[in-house]
């Protein structure tokens, strides 16, 4: 090719190169993502004697260790906070998470303090401002009574029992589970990976005649309890990225109490990974923030220490507040 020939190329193909970008997209619209989440966790009321020693509110260390390896920070949320300052904390993090434990589901200050969370959420998502809740345990049950307006609890014995899940059709096509590995969703329905230690949960037969629970969230998984009671174990918000389980799955990786029948099989960590993950994949889509690197620095878990409670409890550690 001569040199007239080569130049009068190179221009033929800078000047195709022109055309298809004029002829594309300069940017690609893609869903909000913030990659530096910053989850709540409300702290939990001390009941336990043996505990009491040494603070009011606690969180344990497997739910900051649970949040933090799917990659979020934590703060916690203290229970005796004014109303303004808890929709202050709203803006800034990026989720909460209702921890299990033991309090009144109605009057306690955790169940106050949760209400304030929960109606902000609700408010916020019907704005299309994202915010995600997760309940555990309690917490799940929490969501019911916040939901339902009324408690609906009823035993539902199950503690310190390891079990599969009774999927429904419903958890196939859920947010929660529907990118779970097949083999996964197979040892879900077969292995014991779920723990349990509960004594009141919602009836499937209470959970189906309330108009409002059955109308708020999907049905994913049930179980059956020890005294034969058919019970919700996991749900999904319809329209609201709020979740909850009756069991822990925390428990799986961080608790290794030799008295509790902790799930640690392969499956069983594989749970619990892809289930942190796909929480905080859910606060990334929040894009609430601090005001400044300080204020959130000061915020988070990191400048508390947990205490060793391997001793006189089942956790590892524990946060005290």
């Amino acid at each position: 090719m001569s040199y007239a020939g080569f130049s009068a190329f190179v221009c033929l193909f800078f000047v195709c190169c022109f055309c298809c970008s004029k002829a594309m997209p300069t940017t690609v619209n893609q869903e909000a993502v913030n990659d530096r989440p910053v989850i709540g966790i409300l702290t939990q009321l001390v009941s336990d004697e043996v505990m009491k020693p040494f603070g009011r509110t606690y969180i344990p260390s497997s739910y900051v260790k649970y949040l933090e390896s799917g990659g979020s920070r934590v703060m916690p949320i203290r229970l005796t906070l004014t109303t303004a300052e808890y929709e202050s904390i709203f803006k800034k993090i990026n989720g909460l998470i209702l921890i299990g434990g033991v309090a009144d589901l109605e009057k306690s200050d955790f169940a106050k303090v949760a209400k304030i969370f929960y109606r902000l959420a609700m408010t916020a998502n019907d704005a299309g401002d994202f915010f995600p809740i997760w309940g555990t345990c309690m917490g799940m049950q929490l969501l019911t009574v916040l939901v339902a307006g009324e408690n609906l609890l009823e035993r539902t014995t199950a503690e310190n029992i390891a079990m599969p899940l009774n999927l429904t059709t419903e958890s196939r096509s859920s947010r929660m589970l529907k990118d779970f590995p097949e083999e996964l969703m197979k040892a879900l329905t077969h292995e014991p990976l779920t723990g349990n230690f509960h004594h009141y949960g919602v009836a499937v037969k209470t959970f189906q005649e309330n108009e409002k629970l059955h109308n708020f969230f999907s049905v994913l998984s049930t179980n059956v309890a020890e005294n034969g009671v058919h019970f919700v174990s996991t749900i999904e918000g319809k329209q609201y990225p709020f979740y909850g389980v009756q069991w822990h799955p925390e428990v799986n990786r961080f608790q290794w109490d030799r008295t509790r029948n902790f799930p640690h099989s392969r499956h069983a960590v594989q749970l619990s990974s892809l289930l942190a993950e796909f929480f905080v994949n859910e606060g990334r889509k929040s894009l609430h923030q601090f005001e400044n690197p300080e204020e959130e620095a000061s915020s988070l878990i990191y400048k508390y220490t947990p205490v060793y409670a391997g001793n006189f409890t089942a956790y590892q550690q524990i946060y005290f507040f």
